[in-house]
């Protein structure tokens, strides 16, 4: 063999370490892994790295009013069929309050099979829930919701705005101008999202460093459910939908693998919501279904969110050894149905609807939030995912049904 004859075998491997190296996913997967080492060797560090995370999503967050705004209103203005508008919209509700109620029904299920607050209490570590309890007999409030959650209120803008312009005389002219300002809005996000490992390293190393993964033990068995019922949903449930319409979920996970990684990172679906949007519309969603379906998703679709505080509401009942009736179990379903929708958006909300389920259950004491604080955190990445695959299937499954989903064949493993 010639020795100045370069070995194929040599610069294919140079090709896939390139490939590997200047992918996100891989330093996001690093980020992460660093972050739990930090937070497990060197708590008081791990903690300080809060301020990355924080940073990280707060700089996503200004994406997401923009990208919000600019799809829904190009997505209508380019529809032409305002009926249209309204149907989808009907539509998307309709899915979400369904498989939100199937996600609530899985939870309860689950709970009552493993039994996972049947230990003893004296082994939890009991934390301060008097922030969340006290508000706890206040009623839900669909205003209240309304006005904190940033989300709805640009929806429900966009949509005003992109029927006004349907009427609007110099239409074309504006739309160009939107157009120009959206691939700005876009741009800016490609190059923000570069920094996704420094926010992932930070979220994680704060988790790990604060909790601390021997929180974990006590209560393990809940954990394990948490996401064993999650994964249910996710393959079970929402597998057999995207099957129904040709599209396999393993596909669509593969698709989305970059959003999942930055979710478990930094325990927020917001942070992964302008890039979703984004890569739906690639991959074939209509700009229009793209923009009604997400954003009221992320406020009406938390399908994580339904089967967690379910599952929280029968561990605690178990954990008193308090008995629900079938009447009950149904009363904590319906009243979860209406409260749930409250926790998006807010820090800590998921408390405070469980302190309401519980206050109007009148049976169960509310100060048992105390042993969930621990673990809470480890089981928001849970949470997190699990209301992202949610909201990608149902934009999806809103597309299809539609008969809005072009074939653009970006991605083989898709279809």
């Amino acid at each position: 063999m010639n020795i100045n004859t370069p070995d194929p075998s040599l610069k294919t491997k140079k090709s896939l370490l390139f490939i590997v190296v200047t992918n996100l996913t891989f330093w996001v997967l690093i980020a992460i892994i660093a972050g739990i080492l930090l937070g497990h060797y060197s708590p008081q560090n791990g903690v300080k790295m809060e301020v990355l995370g924080k940073k990280f999503i707060d700089l996503i967050k200004l994406f997401i009013g923009p990208i919000i705004f600019l799809t829904i209103v190009l997505g209508i203005s380019g529809m032409g069929n305002l009926k249209k508008v309204g149907r989808i919209g009907v539509k998307a509700l309709g899915y979400f309050e369904v498989v939100s109620t199937i996600a609530l029904a899985i939870g309860v299920a689950v709970a009552y099979l493993f039994q996972p607050g049947k230990i003893d209490k004296s082994s939890l570590e009991i934390g301060d829930a008097s922030k969340y309890t006290s508000g706890a007999a206040e009623n839900f409030s669909w205003l209240e919701f309304f006005l904190s959650n940033f989300t709805l209120q640009v929806l429900l803008a966009a949509i005003i705005c992109g029927i006004a312009l349907n009427f609007y005389q110099k239409r074309e002219q504006t739309i160009l101008v939107l157009e120009r300002f959206s691939k700005v809005v876009f741009t800016g996000l490609k190059y923000v999202m570069y920094l996704a490992p420094i926010g992932a390293f930070g979220g994680m190393a704060f988790t790990i460093g604060k909790f601390g993964l021997k929180t974990l033990i006590p209560l393990g068995k809940l954990m394990l459910c948490v996401y064993l019922t999650m994964a249910l949903f996710v393959f079970l449930i929402l597998g057999s939908i995207l099957k129904y319409y040709k599209i396999s979920i393993f596909s669509i996970l593969k698709y989305i693998k970059e959003e999942l990684l930055l979710v478990l990172g930094t325990s927020s679906s917001e942070a992964a919501l302008p890039s979703i949007m984004i890569k739906l519309e690639k991959m074939g969603c209509s700009k229009s279904v793209v923009g009604l379906v997400i954003p009221t998703g992320y406020s009406f679709n938390l399908d994580g969110t339904s089967i967690y505080l379910s599952m929280s509401v029968i561990f605690l009942a178990q954990l008193y050894d308090v008995h629900l009736s079938f009447l009950e179990i149904l009363t904590v379903i319906g009243i979860l149905m209406i409260t749930s929708k409250g926790a998006a958006g807010v820090t800590g909300s998921g408390f405070i609807v469980l302190a309401s389920t519980l206050t109007a259950l009148h049976k169960i004491p509310v100060e048992g939030l105390a042993f969930l604080l621990g673990v809470d955190k480890f089981m928001s990445e849970a949470r997190a995912i699990t209301n992202l695959i949610g909201n990608t299937a149902a934009t999806i499954i809103i597309s299809k049904s539609e008969r809005d989903f072009t074939e653009l064949n970006l991605n083989s493993d898709i279809e």
